[in-house]
């Protein structure tokens, strides 16, 4: 089992500096002090990275040529303490000039349900994740082609999440 490690360190008013274990940094606050992101966006960013990564990496596995790709990612947060998401979506939009549809699916799928640790703890508690797609290819034969491919959450415990 790895274990992970941050160091937090106030720098005034809400502002803090946190350096991971890997010696890199994320500054954080509130909306007052307005000078770095905040935890719930710092986790949404957690969520986006990962999922990203993975779909990356299974993407150049398969042999998927593509000539941009960006993941949007917006959630909901409920009004009362604590303001937890309940609602998250993520969308992964491909351009290619031969991009296959059912392959950027396929990474999206085994992302949201096998590798990305940071989806499997939000999918195991209140919240519920919409992975959805958009691929627009550019070659030969264009068009372009969105949707959803799986939703994960709420209440999924990861050991139990298979592909």
């Amino acid at each position: 089992m790895a274990e992970k490690t941050v160091l937090a360190r106030h720098e005034g008013g809400m502002r803090f500096v946190a350096r991971s274990g890997s010696n890199h940094e994320l500054v954080m606050d509130d909306a007052r002090g307005d000078t770095g992101m905040r935890p719930t966006e710092a986790i949404l960013a957690g969520l986006t990275a990962c999922t990203a990564m993975d779909v990356v990496s299974i993407m150049d596995k398969k042999r998927q040529a593509y000539d941009s790709y960006v993941v949007h990612t917006r959630g909901v947060q409920r009004a009362e303490y604590p303001q937890i998401y309940t609602w998250i979506e993520i969308l992964h939009e491909v351009v290619g000039p031969e991009v296959e549809v059912a392959q950027v699916r396929r990474c999206i799928e085994l992302s949201a349900k096998k590798y990305c640790p940071v989806s499997a703890m939000l999918s195991a508690g209140d919240t519920e994740i919409h992975h959805r797609y958009r691929v627009r290819r550019t070659g030969d034969q264009p068009f372009e082609e969105e949707g959803e491919v799986v939703v994960t959450g709420p209440y999924q415990r990861p050991d139990v999440i298979r592909s």
